[in-house]
């Protein structure tokens, strides 16, 4: 499915990392990541869309950027996104939205981190599918290769709507498994090499 190791030319910016029971006594346990950006041998960056955040609420989020109306016309989901600058708001969106900082994941995936496509939303307007993500995912150089291939501690996985932008948050890990035909069950925590 996932070309390892990636060449040159393969990123898998766009898909999902989903992490497996390597990872079950970390800050990643049971994670679905969505990564945004990937230059194999340079680093990624990613943002955990399975995390849902109680606290601050969207409402308060959006008051202490002094975004009206709040509440706003519209709700979108507020994960904790990673714990690399958990401060910061980035805004994981459909493409029929884009604005001066937006970023291209891909065709249908754009990455904003202004306040303008918040205000869009609190409006009642924006991309036709968000979520506000606080803080991030990374990895330098080599470092997220190495944990796929010698760790075995992620699982790359073809993103969908349903489990980037769901509501269903507990559900999304075991989904993303069976996207790429696993069984929870059956994942093992033992990890061996051939």
């Amino acid at each position: 499915m996932f070309p390892y190791p990636p060449t040159s030319a393969d990123t898998l910016a766009g898909s999902l990392l989903i992490a497996t029971p390597a990872l079950a006594d970390g800050p990643f346990a049971r994670s679905v990541i969505y990564l945004c950006a990937h230059t194999p041998g340079e680093g990624a960056m990613g943002l955990v869309v399975n995390r849902r955040l109680p606290q601050p609420g969207l409402d308060d989020v959006f008051e202490q950027l002094g975004i009206a109306p709040v509440p706003p016309r519209r709700r979108i989901d507020l994960c904790a996104g990673g714990p690399v600058d958990g401060a910061r708001g980035l805004v994981l969106h459909s493409a029929d939205w884009t604005g001066d900082s937006s970023l291209a994941v891909d065709d249908h995936t754009m990455l904003t981190a202004s306040v303008d496509v918040l205000r869009d939303i609190a409006d009642g307007a924006g991309p036709r599918r968000a979520l506000l993500a606080l803080g991030h995912a990374s990895w330098q150089d080599d470092e997220l290769e190495d944990q796929i291939i010698h760790q075995n501690a992620w699982l790359p996985a073809p993103a969908s709507d349903t489990i980037v932008f769901g509501t269903d948050h507990a559900a999304k890990w075991g989904q993303a498994l069976a996207a790429i035909h696993l069984d929870p069950m059956r994942l093992s925590f033992v990890a061996g090499h051939a």
